[in-house]
């Protein structure tokens, strides 16, 4: 979820509990659209960070620093000049918009008292600091907008500051059933989309989940719907008012496997059955949910140059199997072409000359043939025409067969590589999977500093509430870490069935597995494989002494014969914890 209005509600009141009545000690613009406001309350030592980033705009108490440039900027100059020891009377928010207001009272030259506002719009790339005197006039902000820019609202020093209601939306905080029917009832549009447009503060994700507490399809237009309908779900959305005016807020952050998906300062009923997490403050979960999704950013940012390669060379080695397949397909006539010049010499002494085919019996399936000639030659020659094409033919399935039997295996290796890219979680996956596609040819070998660095990363590592571990490979090498060197022959081998994944292994420790422990050991093979996204995947397990490691074939790659299967959806089970 964005930064909506009922985010910004609960990061306005958490600061106004924090930092009211503190003193501004120290400020500093680490970056060109972000500062950081250090603030002294009696509840202690607040770090604040206010960010503009048009990809990034946030606010939280932070626990983390950030190195100042050394001549600081001249919005930054000005903030000191005006907030230096300041004294902080409020935080609050523009009615359920997402602008945040930090009054702020100093002395001016001549030691009288004023208060100033410093305004954070969290508004995508519109998001702006903005610091105004008490007659709402703007002193200046960290992103200038001229009339060229904007010609409906300016952003400059002198100017007025006011804010534009361009969606016309109705206060969500103070509706009243007549204005809620009228924002909403006949509307042509999903019921969802109508309640994102119509009232404000309320983003596409809390829009679902309005829909959800009614118990109302949320795609179905909003004019299908009765009055009763709209009255119940007018009931849920005065009950989220109620909350945020009280600062009733749960704030909590819902997991896709290991990375944030989705975050709410209140509870949802979407989130109900799926793994989350709570946070005691907006702040913390606003500073984990950004530093986790931006880690997630920072290794795929990384990884692009390793996708590229893998991409790239699975293209081509695809390009090149088809064409060997067709050439094979191609082939397939060689013996045709033998059985003519055969029947040619056995049946040619009936040919007078000149024909253009030849009539006869096919003495390996007692059937009547006709067999094309070119009338210029004899019969003989016609026969050793048909040899000669019989012995190309045969020459090119020999040098073929082999060549897309390799060319597939690549296909199949960098399959692999691609999928223990989404499965790596640090720059040590990563350069594992470098050392891997170097070793394969794909790259230029590494250095041995990265060697040193890859042995730190090793197999995903859960446990059951059984007390068995479970060990899950994230490339090719930690696959046969796992496989080979942690497992030992009792225990079990988990793999997504013709699909490229992790090798999955559950430690028995002697004991016997119980029927829920295959199903999580399952799920944990399908879910760190190609089959993530399917509703159901095939998985073959079997007992590790069963698994052969093939002698000279890349890493990860091994046999068996004999295997169980079962089907199971794909995902993190409940149960297992990671450790």
């Amino acid at each position: 979820m964005a930064f909506d209005g009922i985010t910004v509600a609960a990061l306005a009141a958490e600061l106004h509990t924090l930092l009211a009545g503190g003193r501004i000690s120290r400020i500093s613009q680490p970056e060109k659209d972000e500062l950081l406001i250090l603030v002294r309350s009696d509840s202690g030592n607040h770090r604040v960070r206010l960010s503009a980033n048009a990809g990034l705009p946030l606010v939280c108490i932070t626990q983390s620093n950030a190195a100042a440039p050394m001549t600081a900027p001249a919005f930054c100059m000005l903030l000191r000049k005006y907030l230096s020891n300041g004294r902080v009377l409020a935080v609050r928010q523009t009615g359920l918009d997402r602008i945040l207001n930090f009054d702020i009272e100093h002395r001016n030259e001549l030691g009288d008292t004023e208060v100033l506002t410093l305004i954070i719009e969290l508004m995508g790339k519109h998001s702006n600091i903005i610091l105004c005197g008490a007659d709402r006039v703007i002193l200046d902000s960290i992103k200038r907008v001229p009339a060229n820019v904007s010609s409906l609202r300016e952003v400059l020093p002198g100017k007025e500051y006011f804010t534009l209601n361009t969606r016309d939306q109705a206060d969500t905080l103070s509706l009243t059933p007549e204005i809620f029917r009228d924002r909403i009832a006949g509307r042509p549009e999903p019921l969802a989309k109508a309640l994102n447009r119509g009232l404000s503060g309320i983003s596409p994700l809390m829009s679902e989940e309005l829909c959800a507490r009614a118990g109302l399809d949320s795609s179905l237009p909003a004019a299908s719907y009765s009055d009763a309908d709209l009255d119940g779900l007018y009931r849920e959305v005065k009950g989220l008012a109620d909350a945020v005016r009280s600062g009733n807020f749960s704030p909590c952050i819902l997991y896709e496997g290991d990375a944030p998906k989705e975050f709410s300062a209140v509870d949802m009923k979407l989130f109900e059955g799926r793994n989350t997490a709570r946070f005691s403050g907006m702040s913390e979960l606003i500073e984990t949910y950004y530093s986790e999704k931006g880690r997630t950013v920072r290794l795929r940012q990384r990884s692009a140059d390793l996708r590229h390669v893998v991409q790239t060379r699975l293209e081509r080695a695809a390009k090149k199997a088809d064409l060997q397949r067709k050439q094979l397909a191609d082939t397939e006539k060689k013996d045709v072409y033998r059985v003519y010049g055969e029947l040619l010499n056995t049946y040619g002494y009936s040919l007078s000359g000149g024909e253009k085919s030849l009539s006869c019996v096919n003495y390996y399936t007692d059937e009547e043939i006709e067999i094309p000639l070119d009338p210029r030659l004899s019969a003989s020659e016609n026969a050793k025409k048909y040899f000669a094409r019989y012995g190309k033919l045969k020459r090119t399935a020999e040098a073929v067969v082999p060549q897309l039997a390799q060319s597939e295996a690549e296909i199949e290796h960098l399959e692999s590589v691609r999928a223990s890219l989404e499965s790596s979680e640090t720059e040590e996956d990563l350069n594992q999977i470098r050392a891997e596609l170097a070793e394969a040819g794909f790259l230029k070998a590494s250095g041995r500093k990265e060697k040193k660095r890859q042995e730190k990363s090793g197999p995903l590592h859960f446990v059951t509430e059984d007390g068995f571990h479970i060990y899950v490979g994230k490339n090719n090498y930690q696959n046969e870490e796992v496989t080979f060197r942690i497992a030992n022959g009792g225990d079990w081998w988990f793999h997504a069935k013709q699909a490229a994944g992790s090798h999955v292994i559950v430690k028995t420790e002697g004991r016997e597995l119980p029927d829920e422990v295959f199903l999580q050991a399952a799920g944990l093979a399908g879910y760190y494989s190609t089959a993530r996204g399917a509703e159901k995947a095939e998985i073959d397990y079997v007992l590790r002494r069963e698994v052969k490691k093939v002698p000279h074939s890349r890493p990860g790659y091994v046999i068996y014969h004999t295997n169980f299967s079962l089907n199971v959806c794909p995902a993190i089970p409940d149960g297992v914890t990671r450790i």
